[in-house]
């Protein structure tokens, strides 16, 4: 059999695998508590690796490994920054976002939750927060689509729209049926094969080339033909440009206490207490993925210099070193580690875009109490309706959709990451103050990500950081002004904390 016939029987056990996972988890579902929150009983291995998965998508097996191999140890500033975030999400927020939303009336998702913990009674907050979700969702779940169908293409020579209509059809599928859970669910496959593969690529590598010491070698031989210095982790210069740009990247790590298809496994745990162990398994799976994904670019540019090869795009390192040191199946399995990437993302933001449609918008509009069954009825409807509707922007290949995700990571991170904290932290914030933290956050976001330069080039920082400080002390100051003292909201509040506090003895 040639190789390719080896890669698409793979790919084939892949998607069956997780049709299989959406087929139990249909199963499993019955209320609309499981269908959008799993019924509260993730096991913290399966919350730590989804979100895992559900955050990392492509550029972890791609535009990571591709940028270390073009430019060096210098990128990886970035993987540093989200590193760190993603600990202090797990050690800040978790517990206490577990705890809380339970306590405010069980909130299902994150405009719920700021609903009910600030008692805004107009449910502006809710709505408006439910339409940023549902609209900047969108558009990431059409950008997900577009890097299905380009990878179908690329890999398989499949025509893009139909590459794109394989990967979303799965996708949908088991998202539309098995909620939250196959979601979960598959994600934690999905992350585990993503790690193997990023641990196994660099290992056989190393082995195959003769160690460490003989892969420094031929990393500076290559680095010496191409002008490099891969294994530098400051760039030279350190020029106040070069300054800017790592602070950027570090600033990524911002974004992770305001994206709500990440914080809402935190949600989903068993238990308060579990939270510790999501934030160990998590942060150790993010380590060695990491590191893997960095060693796979070192390994690779070894691998090239000692053959006398050249890599044509440097973001296909992975792929290349995984079909020429494994068997053409081994190596399909792991052409599908990157399918998993893609298709974990969208389908956790396919998931979260549909709670905001009906749990935030539609129940928040609709005052007639209906039966749970109705609710989740509309859950899969909505799974539908905006995939059709992504699918539709994705159908003609548009760049602008991808270049999109960086932008609406700053804005989510922006526009929830201070909310967020500051209900979880402070107790006078106030429905106003927090509308108003959000406004700022987007606006900020959106008018640092349309310009360049300004004096001592301010506006290169990445948006992230500016829109996140504006937000936090304009929801600050907004709540000083407006907050007024509720017994209920206080009760809640020291409640919450005892949870948390017994949860950490």
């Amino acid at each position: 059999m040639s190789d390719t016939v080896f890669q698409i029987i793979a790919m084939v056990i892949y998607m069956s695998a997780m049709l299989l996972i959406g087929w139990y988890s249909y199963r499993k579902t019955s209320s609309l508590n499981d269908y959008m929150l799993g019924g509260r009983d993730l096991h913290p291995a399966v919350a730590a690796l989804s979100a895992g998965a559900a955050d990392m998508s492509g550029w972890l097996l791609m535009g990571l490994p591709g940028a270390i191999y073009a430019t060096g140890l210098v990128e990886a500033w970035i993987a540093v920054g989200l590193t760190i975030g993603a600990w202090l999400n797990w050690k800040l927020v978790a517990p206490r976002l577990r705890a809380y939303t339970q306590e405010a009336n069980d909130s299902i998702t994150v405009p719920s939750f700021l609903e009910n913990r600030l008692r805004d009674r107009s449910r502006l907050l809710r709505i408006v927060s439910g339409l940023i979700i549902l609209i900047f969702f969108t558009f990431y779940v059409s950008s997900g689509m577009v890097a299905g169908g380009v990878f179908m293409q690329s890999s398989f020579g499949l025509d893009y729209r139909t590459g794109m209509l394989i990967v979303a059809a799965v996708t949908i599928c088991y998202t539309l049926f098995g909620g939250f859970l196959a979601v979960s669910y598959t994600d934690f496959v999905q992350g585990a094969m993503m790690a193997a593969a990023l641990i196994a690529v660099p290992v056989v590598g190393l082995f195959k080339l003769g160690g460490f010491g003989e892969v420094t070698s031929l990393v500076q031989a290559s680095d010496a033909a191409a002008g490099l210095d891969r294994m530098a982790l400051l760039p030279s210069p350190m020029t106040q440009v070069a300054a800017i740009g790592i602070i950027s990247a570090l600033a990524w790590g911002l974004g992770y206490f305001g994206q709500p298809h990440i914080i809402v496994r935190f949600m989903a745990l068993r238990s308060t207490a579990e939270a510790r162990a999501g934030r160990r398994i998590g942060i150790g799976w993010m380590l060695f993925a990491v590191c893997g994904a960095i060693a796979t670019a070192l390994v690779g540019a070894a691998w090239y210099q000692k053959n006398g090869l050249t890599l044509e795009d440097p973001e296909t390192v992975y792929i290349k070193m995984g079909q020429i040191l494994f068997h053409p199946l081994i190596a399909g399995f792991m052409l599908a580690a990157v399918l998993a990437a893609i298709m974990s993302t969208v389908s956790s933001q396919l998931l979260v875009t549909s709670s905001a449609l009906v749990e935030d918008i539609y129940k928040a509009l609709n005052r007639n109490a209906r039966q749970d069954d109705h609710y989740v009825l509309m859950g899969r409807l909505a799974v539908l309706g905006v995939a059709l509707i992504a699918g539709a922007m994705a159908w003609t290949q548009n760049d602008t959709i991808l270049a999109l995700v960086a932008f609406a990571w700053a804005g989510f991170g922006a526009s929830f990451g201070p909310v967020v904290l500051l209900s979880l932290f402070w107790r006078k914030l106030s429905a106003a103050g927090a509308l108003a933290s959000m406004v700022t956050g987007a606006v900020v976001v959106g008018w640092f990500g349309n310009v360049d330069g300004g004096p001592w080039h301010i506006f290169d920082y990445y948006e992230i950081l500016p829109g996140f400080v504006a937000a936090l002390l304009v929801g600050w100051l907004v709540s000083l002004a407006s907050y007024t003292h509720d017994d209920r909201v206080q009760h809640e509040f020291s409640t919450t904390m005892e949870t948390v506090k017994h949860a950490h003895d």
